[in-house]
C-alpha cells in the first residue's frame, strides 16, 4: 500500500485568499443594516406605523444573520492555522451559510405570521411616511447588494474562472448576499402595496404582499439549505471532477476499486483512490502525475493493489 499527498499546500492560500474583500464586505453591509433597521424602528413608533415597526423588527433579523456571516468569515481565518482542522476551516464559512439560511426561513414563517395577523386585525397606517422609509430601505439595500457584488467579483479576480467554476460559489457570501436581496424585494413589494392602500384604498394589498414575499423568501431559503448541506454532507460524488479523476486514472489494465472524493475549499477536493493493477511498476509518484493537471485536486490518498499473473 502507498500513499502520497498531491501537493504541499497551506490553509490560507486554498481557503481564504479573497476573503478578506467578502468579510470587510459583508461586516459593513451589517452595519448599515443595523442603522437602517433602526431608523424604521424610530420612524415606526414616533408616527404609529405598525408596518414599518413589523419592517424594522423583521431587518433585525437580517442584520443578526448577515453579521452571523461575518463572524463565520472571523473565525474561519482566525481558525486558519489550527491543526485539529484536518482539511482547514473552510467549512466554518459553509456552516455560516447554513445557519443564515435557516434564518431565512424563520424570516418567512414571521412574515407569514405578521401578514395573517393584519388580514385580521387591520392597522391604520400612515401612508406618506411609511412609502418615504420604504423606499429608503430599498435605496439602503441596493448599496449593500453593490458592497457584496463588488466582494464577489474581487473573489472572481483572487481564484479565476477555473473548471467548474460555477460550483464553487461562496455559499456564506451568496447568504448575505441572499438576505439583502430578500430584503430588496420585500421592500418593492411593500412600496407597491403601501401605493395601493394610499392611492386605491386596498388595505389587504400590504399582508397580502407580505405572505407573497414570504413564499419568494422561503424558496430562496430552501436553495441555500440544499447547497450548504451539499457541502457539509461531503455530497460530491457527483461531480465533474469524479470523472475526471476516474479518466485520468483509468488506463491500460488499471482499475479503480474505491474511490471518495470531498471539497475541501471552494476550488479544491481531497480524494481517497484504491487501484488495482498487474504493472508491478506502476508507482504514486505515476498517479500523481497523471492527476496533475487538474489543480482543483489538493490533496489524496493513493492505494495501489499489485496482483500477479496476466
Amino acid at each position: 500500500m502507498h500513499s502520497h499527498n498531491i501537493s504541499d499546500w497551506t490553509h490560507d492560500h486554498l481557503f481564504h485568499s479573497g476573503n478578506k474583500a467578502a468579510e470587510s464586505g459583508t461586516r459593513a453591509v451589517m452595519w448599515i443594516t443595523v442603522v437602517m433597521m433602526a431608523i424604521e424602528i424610530v420612524a415606526g413608533w414616533h408616527y404609529n406605523s405598525m408596518a414599518l415597526l413589523a419592517d424594522g423588527w423583521h431587518m433585525s433579523s437580517h442584520a443578526v444573520a448577515i453579521g452571523l456571516s461575518a463572524a463565520a468569515y472571523a473565525a474561519a481565518r482566525r481558525l486558519s492555522g489550527d491543526a485539529r482542522f484536518a482539511f482547514g476551516s473552510w467549512k466554518i464559512e459553509v456552516l455560516g451559510g447554513f445557519a443564515s439560511a435557516i434564518f431565512l426561513l424563520v424570516v418567512a414563517a414571521m412574515m407569514v405570521f405578521s401578514s395573517i395577523e393584519r388580514l385580521v386585525s387591520p392597522q391604520t397606517i400612515h401612508y406618506p411616511e411609511a412609502i418615504t422609509v420604504a423606499v429608503l430601505g430599498l435605496v439602503v439595500n441596493l448599496v449593500c447588494a453593490g458592497i457584496l457584488g463588488k466582494a464577489h467579483d474581487h473573489d472572481d479576480d483572487v481564484h479565476g474562472h477555473g473548471h467548474h467554476h460555477e460550483h464553487h460559489q461562496d455559499l456564506n457570501l451568496k447568504s448575505a448576499y441572499i438576505h439583502v436581496i430578500a430584503d430588496a424585494a420585500t421592500s418593492v413589494l411593500a412600496i407597491v402595496a403601501l401605493l395601493g392602500g394610499w392611492w386605491y384604498g386596498w388595505s389587504w394589498l400590504d399582508p397580502a404582499m407580505g405572505v407573497v414575499g414570504a413564499a419568494l423568501v422561503a424558496t430562496w431559503a430552501k436553495n441555500l439549505i440544499a447547497e450548504t448541506s451539499k457541502v457539509l454532507l461531503d455530497r460530491e460524488m457527483d461531480h465533474p471532477v469524479v470523472a475526471e479523476i476516474r479518466a485520468a486514472v483509468q488506463r491500460g489494465d488499471i482499475e479503480i476499486a474505491d474511490l471518495h472524493v470531498w471539497r475541501v475549499g471552494k476550488r479544491a477536493y481531497s480524494c481517497a483512490l484504491s487501484i488495482v493493477t498487474h504493472d508491478a511498476g506502476l508507482t504514486p509518484n505515476q498517479v500523481r502525475e497523471w492527476l496533475s493537471v487538474h489543480e482543483e485536486i489538493v490533496h489524496a490518498t493513493i492505494e495501489i493493489q499489485h496482483c500477479p499473473g496476466s
